[in-house]
């Protein structure tokens, strides 16, 4: 049966456009060789990149005629294709683009003219022109800007946000040619309040480069404020709710104990393309790398502190997601401070309600059922994500010591970072 819209790949980006659209009353196709089958029979994939969604929410939009597939021949009936692949860092940092390039082949095989491609992966700018494009034209002997519309539009959900959702989120759209910019524009202007054209997919590309970027960066700068300001004994929470008040000038980053999520720091890839490095974004990066070890090192101080050793401690560790309220756990900081724990001797457990097992170095940690109980019985509590379930008046009272690397204890019931 044929479909207006086909998305291609069904994590944390293509779930919920399929989703919108869906919603819409857009007839969509989801096409993900990996993902599909659990989502077609009602089910989430095990991995959590769904985001917020739930069993429910995939049932009610295979209900609305949502078909998830693994049949690559399906892409040659869609009038969009919206792609929608991870692009996973590789082990020196830069965008493995392997799985968009399998997406492009997949579809490039059965593309049809006047088609309108749009790449919403996280990317590099150039990718759409430079690695997307030839991909396309070379496999479907097509030529974009001329037989089919290609566009880049770069993935801005924020997974748990309640008040911007799909639709009040604008999407920003970078076409290859006007005409194809306006192609894609009127595909997004069906599921969102606000497009935005860009000049041009590099332009497009680089909107995600900042956006991601800007995050990173100010996160680097409270990340070292919180370790500057607990060395001179200064309540950086009490700073930021002061500095919070000025109307311009300012917007408030709260430190943490690492950075997570899927929107990683980019930096450009310099020898290839003849750019410079982003040289505070390095600096940025490194700053948030050491934020695991820091609280191993306020960790071991605390239990040193109170007479205990790391080594044969119990540590309950609360919250092992990227974002309070969800289940992804994609760049979490939990996993390298749980394996840091553990090399220092200490038995880990955790507790997270969106999170029913948990895995580190490749075995099982144990679950809280009980979470006063263990909170009681632990020798160290660490908050890592502040869900809203978690009530930390109670906890604070419950734990023997609790170190809190959010800021989000009663001033004064907690050890903050």
């Amino acid at each position: 049966m044929p479909a207006d819209l086909a998305v291609i790949g069904l994590g944390h980006l293509g779930l919920p456009l399929a989703q919108a659209a869906a919603h819409s009353g857009i007839a969509t196709i989801g096409y993900d060789p990996v993902r599909a089958p659990e989502l077609a029979s009602g089910r989430l994939p095990g991995d959590g990149a769904e985001g917020t969604l739930t069993a429910a929410d995939v049932r009610r939009m295979l209900a609305g005629g949502f078909r998830p597939t693994t049949d690559p021949a399906e892409l040659g009936r869609v009038r969009t294709a919206v792609i929608c692949a991870p692009t996973p860092q590789a082990a020196d940092r830069t965008l493995d683009l392997s799985h968009v390039a399998e997406a492009a082949r997949a579809l490039a095989a059965r593309l049809r003219p006047h088609t309108t491609v749009i790449l919403e992966s996280p990317a590099y700018p150039g990718t759409t022109e430079e690695f997307l494009r030839p991909l396309l034209e070379e496999g479907s002997g097509l030529r974009a800007g001329r037989d089919f519309h290609l566009a880049h539009s770069p993935g801005r959900l924020d997974p748990g946000n309640r008040t911007h959702g799909y639709a009040a989120t604008p999407k920003v759209i970078g076409g290859l040619t006007p005409a194809c910019t306006e192609s894609a524009a009127a595909f997004y202007g069906r599921l969102t309040d606000k497009v935005v054209r860009a000049r041009g997919p590099r332009e497009a590309e680089t909107v995600h480069l900042l956006e991601t970027n800007y995050r990173h960066v100010n996160m680097a700068l409270v990340n070292e404020m919180a370790v500057f300001c607990h060395d001179l004994g200064i309540d950086l929470w009490d700073v930021i709710r002061c500095a919070e008040t000025k109307p311009f000038g300012f917007q408030a980053f709260r430190p943490g104990p690492g950075v997570g999520g899927h929107g990683t720091a980019l930096d450009v890839p310099s020898p290839a393309h003849g750019t410079r490095p982003l040289r505070l974004v390095e600096l940025a990066q490194q700053v948030n790398d050491r934020m695991p070890g820091y609280v191993i090192q306020r960790a071991a101080a605390l239990l040193n502190e109170h007479g205990k050793s790391a080594r044969g401690a119990r540590v309950l560790l609360l919250g092992v997601t990227y974002k309070p309220d969800v289940s992804d756990q994609q760049g979490a900081p939990a996993q390298e401070i749980a394996v840091r724990l553990m090399q220092l001797g200490a038995a880990v457990s955790y507790h997270d309600p969106y999170v029913a097992h948990w895995n580190v170095l490749g075995h099982p940690v144990p679950r809280a059922d009980s979470l006063y109980d263990v909170a009681a019985e632990a020798d160290l509590t660490i908050l890592l994500q502040h869900h809203r379930t978690y009530d930390l008046q109670g906890l604070a009272v419950k734990a023997q010591l609790l170190l809190d690397t959010r800021g989000a204890t009663p001033a004064g019931a907690a050890h903050r970072l």
